[in-house]
């Protein structure tokens, strides 16, 4: 495990792959920092909050390889061929992942040492903001892995990430379209007002509990909710265990 670990870390450093990621976050960190800076007034965690944006754009990009190089190359038949537990596979790739999205952070932590040593004030709330991003990083990796897994080609692997996290980014938006599109059919029926309003709130609140953002969005006030994090674990875990799965079938395949 601890070797697949090692190289998948370090291809990324082999590659162009881990140094655009790594300039892009480092770039957009920076000038969100500086924006802040000169105004004299630095929050950093809303400078955590912006980041999140880019996981639409890292996360296709660490992830689209993992498992469609090892086609190109051809060593995708050893994980098949050799007795090795294939999940320590998908595990050892996730690990390494979130290795890098932890080395391309270090430039956050750089910025949290400069508003301490200019004197300002640095609250539970970052805390809680640097716990989010990681766990929600966990979680749009495993999705990246799994889009991965699924199909044979970098480009199509990281279009798709790239519309499950957009999907996701835009779920409490969707969820009241939808409850919205509901409450408008039932109207046509001739429904109560109040029959459709209920409705409306059950169908936007049932798909808004999918929204990762919403639920972790206290934390930047350091208000705490173990019910977020279990989210984005749970789904993390259930995204990486797809994976297995599937590897796992065309494990048998191969025989």
């Amino acid at each position: 495990m601890y070797a697949i670990f090692k190289r998948e870390f370090l291809s990324y450093f082999r590659t162009p792959v881990g140094y655009v990621a790594m300039a892009i976050f480092t770039f957009i960190s920076g000038f969100i920092f500086y924006s802040l800076f000169s105004t004299g007034i630095v929050n950093i965690s809303e400078e955590i909050i912006s980041l999140r944006a880019l996981f639409i754009v890292i996360i296709p990009i660490i992830t689209m390889g993992m498992f469609a190089e090892d086609r190109k190359r051809g060593t995708e038949v050893l994980y098949y061929a050799n007795p090795v537990d294939l999940f320590s596979v998908v595990f050892s790739k996730f690990l390494a992942a979130i290795l890098l999205c932890f080395v391309m952070f270090i430039n956050v932590f750089i910025h949290i040492i400069v508003v301490a040593a200019c004197g300002g004030e640095i609250g539970i709330g970052v805390f809680g903001s640097v716990l989010v991003f990681f766990f929600m990083a966990a979680l749009f990796i495993a999705i990246g892995i799994f889009a991965s897994v699924i199909t044979d080609n970098q480009i199509i692997s990281a279009i798709l990430t790239f519309i499950f996290i957009l999907v996701i980014q835009l779920m409490s938006m969707i969820g009241s379209y939808i409850g919205t599109f509901v409450s408008t059919i039932m109207a046509y029926m001739g429904l109560s007002n109040v029959t459709r309003q209920s409705a409306q709130s059950a169908v936007s609140g049932a798909i808004s509990w999918f929204d990762p953002f919403a639920k972790t969005y206290e934390f930047r006030n350091g208000t705490f909710s173990v019910s977020a994090l279990v989210f984005c674990l749970s789904f993390a875990i259930f995204f990486l265990y797809l994976s297995f799965r599937i590897l796992e079938k065309k494990r048998w395949s191969q025989k």
